[in-house]
């Protein structure tokens, strides 16, 4: 199963990483793929054995693809150790415990999706003068971080601002929601769709957070729903959120009256798509990340630095799923899940 991923013959078969890959991993916790190796980030041989580190940004079960696609990476590489870690609360503080602890257990790379970019880039430039940097998925682009692996959010919002603006030809209100405006994916998604929205007649009314609590998630919904009665659209920015804003418009009686924008593909939100209860979902890549996030560090540290390119961003694209899609998709994410 794991083997077929790595491959792009189907027109989204990369793209179906994320959600296929859940059920083929194990807890939110931590998972290491051993292959042995020790020392620092200094260049190391081309045979050298590893041990590198991928950590996120909260337990959410999306990032069940990009712990898989790290142990792929040691698979494939067959001399590095992975070692992979959230934090319990999507917290920065222990996030920075976390690779403190890694650090001193004597990681020589470190894949990280930081939580509060802007307030952690001395931190990071400190982790980077220790270990050789990554960041994934949520990107540090003012830190010293060796390259930055994971979805051009900014675009992957102009792709949903352009879906938004489809499914609202005569404009409307939208509302956005996301774990916190302190992480630069979220950053960047709500301003890639307030851009491809500019002159228009839609209307963002506002932006809620949650801190990546589910039960707050909903409840924002909800109270969006009752506060802004002719809201036109709502817009889940974070792979929960979508199912959150199902369970609420449906709790509402409101399903297709109120349209549904959403990142990633949680079941529920795939199963929106196909009944048409979400316009569309914009799906990212996340075992990629975790996969090249591991091989172009391992090789760094071995002392090629050709994989990093002058904009020290290796972009993994996202696609729209709308109805038209989302039954090859479905299909073709059965068929990996049986190999």
């Amino acid at each position: 199963m794991l083997f077929g991923l790595s491959r792009r013959s189907f027109v989204a078969a990369g793209l179906t990483a994320a959600a296929m890959l859940v059920a083929a991993c194990g807890d939110n916790s931590t998972t290491t793929a051993p292959a042995g190796g020790s020392g620092s980030a200094k260049p190391a041989g081309a045979n050298a054995k590893l041990k590198l580190a991928f950590v996120t940004n909260n337990t959410d079960d999306f990032w069940a693809g990009a712990r898989a696609g790290a142990m792929k990476a040691a698979e494939e590489d067959g001399n590095i150790e992975v070692d992979f870690k959230q934090p319990k609360d999507g917290d920065a503080g222990d996030q920075q415990q976390i690779v403190n602890a890694l650090i001193t257990r004597g990681e020589q790379g470190i894949a990280i999706s930081p939580i509060d970019p802007a307030n952690q880039t001395k931190y990071l430039n400190d982790i980077a003068s220790k270990v050789t940097l990554f960041c994934a998925d949520s990107d540090a682009p003012d830190s010293n971080r060796t390259c930055y692996v994971g979805t051009d959010n900014f675009a992957a919002g102009k792709q949903a601002g352009e879906v938004i603006k489809g499914a609202l030809p005569d404009g409307g209100k939208i509302a956005l929601f996301v774990g916190n405006m302190d992480s630069q994916n979220a950053v960047d998604r709500a301003g890639g769709i307030k851009e491809a929205i500019k002159g228009t007649k839609i209307e963002v009314v506002g932006i809620y957070t949650d801190t990546t609590d589910q039960v707050r998630a909903k409840a924002n919904v909800s109270e969006v729903l009752v506060k802004n009665a002719d809201v036109a659209c709502l817009v889940g920015l974070y792979s929960y959120n979508g199912p959150a804003i199902l369970s609420a418009v449906k709790d509402a009686n409101k399903l297709g009256k109120v349209k549904i924008v959403t990142f990633d593909d949680k079941p529920e939100v795939l199963a929106g798509v196909k009944s048409g209860d979400v316009v569309a979902t914009i799906v990212q890549q996340p075992f990629e990340f975790g996969r090249q996030s591991m091989l172009n560090m391992a090789k760094v540290i071995r002392g090629d630095k050709s994989v990093v390119p002058a904009s020290k961003k290796v972009i993994i694209p996202t696609v729209a799923i709308d109805k038209a899609k989302v039954d090859d998709y479905m299909a073709n994410l059965a068929k990996l899940k049986n190999k």
